[in-house]
């Protein structure tokens, strides 16, 4: 496929993700000195900031890829959740699928910016499963109209319980939607019949209750065929940070090494993989194909600090390099 054609295509991909989101938030400043009552640096804070994260830095990346993202999430009633949705208006992003519970809180990761990297990270989150199902799943299974892929992002903060997930799955097999999905270890045999599952190396590793040398390609692609199996899934999408990425479906196995990128921070990376595989997988683009522009996106990314979303430029730029 041309890749001035795909991306174009981009723009007309209506995109439904499922899963758990929160608020980014970022102290930046400076490090002057060390604190007197502990062995750690006095970071001065300069600038607040506050960004969409988990699921919705996911829409953040479809929607700076041309594509309509509809995120589907349940949040808190309080200060956070109402902060939630003025970001979501704010980067015109809809919010008919964002459910509010009383009982729940919004999830707020805080990171500590100083000397353009990371310097401490402050969660405060949601863990519980959500108690909404049965409303969550008829409102969610309502926007799946038009839909041309459905993604389901788990960070383990509760929407994404096993009811939810096999719905989510078998409503979107039944009417002919492709389903991605970013895995975390609690629910990760729950996903079975998707057509993606992407996890990274710690993942599949707990996952499967296996330890392997990674940088045996032989070993990658017997473990991830022994996933796709179990899961029965079209492919299996396997990051493995600097190592690059791997896709194993049933034509094919393909390692994909790293590109050279000035990585800064990671965050939000395999947010912005999962967004450009989506879209790719929506595009029926060949899977090795697929594989290595999700894995250029990623490192795109890495070279920012914090959460940001994808260049589709810079993208498109950076993929005519490797794809013909």
């Amino acid at each position: 496929m041309d890749l001035n054609t795909l991306f174009q295509d981009f723009n007309n991909k209506k995109v439904l993700i499922v899963g758990d989101t929160m608020i980014d938030a970022y102290m930046w400043g400076e490090i002057n000195r060390m604190s007197p009552e502990a062995p750690v640096p006095v970071v001065k804070v300069k600038k607040h900031e506050n960004r969409l994260g988990g699921a919705a830095n996911v829409a953040l990346n479809l929607k700076a890829l041309g594509a309509t993202p509809i995120l589907c999430s349940v949040i808190g009633t309080g200060n956070r959740g109402v902060l939630f949705k003025e970001l979501m208006k704010e980067s015109k992003l809809s919010t008919a699928g964002i459910l509010s519970n009383n009982k729940r809180k919004t999830t707020i990761k805080t990171r500590v910016i100083s000397e353009k990297k990371q310097q401490l990270r402050i969660d405060e989150e949601e863990t519980n499963p959500i108690i909404q199902t049965e409303e969550f799943l008829t409102l969610t299974e309502s926007l799946m109209h038009d839909i041309d892929v459905i993604i389901l992002q788990d960070y383990n903060k509760g929407v994404l319980t096993p009811e939810v997930i096999e719905s989510v799955i078998a409503a979107a097999n039944k009417k002919e939607i492709p389903t991605i999905v970013d895995p975390k270890i609690q629910n990760f045999h729950s996903y079975k019949n998707c057509t993606i599952f992407k996890p990274n190396l710690a993942e599949i590793k707990a996952g499967m209750c296996i330890d392997f040398d990674a940088d045996n390609v032989a070993e990658l692609e017997s473990t991830s065929a022994e996933l796709r199996e179990k899961l029965n899934a079209n492919g299996v999408l396997l990051t493995l940070s600097e190592r690059g990425i791997c896709i194993h479906s049933e034509e094919e196995f393909t390692h994909t090494p790293a590109f050279k990128s000035n990585i800064i921070d990671v965050s939000g990376a395999g947010d912005t993989v999962v967004s450009v595989a989506s879209l790719c997988l929506a595009s029926k683009m060949d899977y090795t194909q697929l594989s290595i522009l999700s894995n250029l996106a990623g490192g795109i990314v890495c070279e920012e600090v914090g959460v940001v979303p994808i260049n589709k430029d810079k993208l498109l730029i950076e993929a005519k390099k490797y794809i013909n």
